[in-house]
Formats: C-alpha cells, structure tokens, sequence
C-alpha cells in the first residue's frame, strides 16, 4: 500500500512541475505549489549542500545584477540567462516572518530553457540568502 501511495505522490508531484514549468515559460501562473507546508522541511545554519558552491557563485552574479526584484529571464555572463522569480512569500513559513524575501535560480541556461529546483532566496529584511536546493523543502543560510 505504501509502495502505491509512494508511486501516486511522485507522479502527482512530476504533473505539478510540469504545469508549473509550462506556466511560467507563458508568464501564467496556474497553480500555486508555494501554498502547503513541505513536510519535514529544515531550515541549516550554513551551506553544506553539495550544490552550495554553484550557489555561492550564482549569488555572486545576481548580486552584481543588483538582485532584480520582477518575474523573468535575465542576460547572465557567457551568453547564458538566467531566471529571477520575482517575490518569494515564504508561505511555508520557514524563515523569518514578516520579511520581505526575493527569489532567484541558481543553475544558468539558453533563456526560456525548464528550470530546475536549485533557487535562491534574498531576505530583503536583513540581506541574508539562503539556498534551497529541492524547491522550498530545505533552505541553507550561506
């Protein structure tokens, strides 16, 4: 029974992806996965994911960017782009309340290309950023 729940929540969570993928590659945002809570989500006190030190470098070019605050694919180095989401509500609830948080893709690509799960978030609030590397389940303070 496990094991078939286990296979239903995997193909529901790839059809969510998929739409939301394909929402946000037509400036549409048709559902919103950001509502519920991850389950067994953490927040860590530093970066040690294996995908920090491609945080840390994309951290450095969207700083450099001036951290853009709207939804869209932006001109990275070499000829790549790369996708600043916009404002990041932390409906979760795992960081800080009452903060005011940006979010930004780590893994540059061609513009308009899927996007992966790595993001980036700002808090606006006190400059810290963290790096999620599965979608808003865990968040990293770098």
């Amino acid at each position: 029974m496990s094991e078939k729940v286990s296979e239903k929540n995997r193909i529901v969570s790839g059809l969510v992806s998929l739409l939301f993928v394909l929402s946000a590659m037509v400036g549409v945002t048709a559902v919103d996965v950001s509502t519920a809570p991850a389950a067994g989500a953490a927040v860590f006190n530093s970066c040690t994911h294996s995908g920090c030190a491609e945080a840390y470098s994309s951290r450095s070019t969207w700083s450099s960017l001036g951290y853009p605050s709207t939804r869209g694919w932006v001109s990275w180095p070499n000829g790549q782009c790369n996708y600043a989401g916009g404002v990041h509500r932390n409906a979760e609830g795992q960081l800080p309340a009452g903060h005011s948080y940006l979010e930004f893709d780590v893994t540059p690509r061609a513009c308009g290309a899927a996007r992966q799960a790595y993001r980036l978030i700002l808090d606006q609030t006190t400059g810290v950023t963290y790096f999620s590397p599965n979608h808003y389940t865990d968040f990293y303070r770098m």
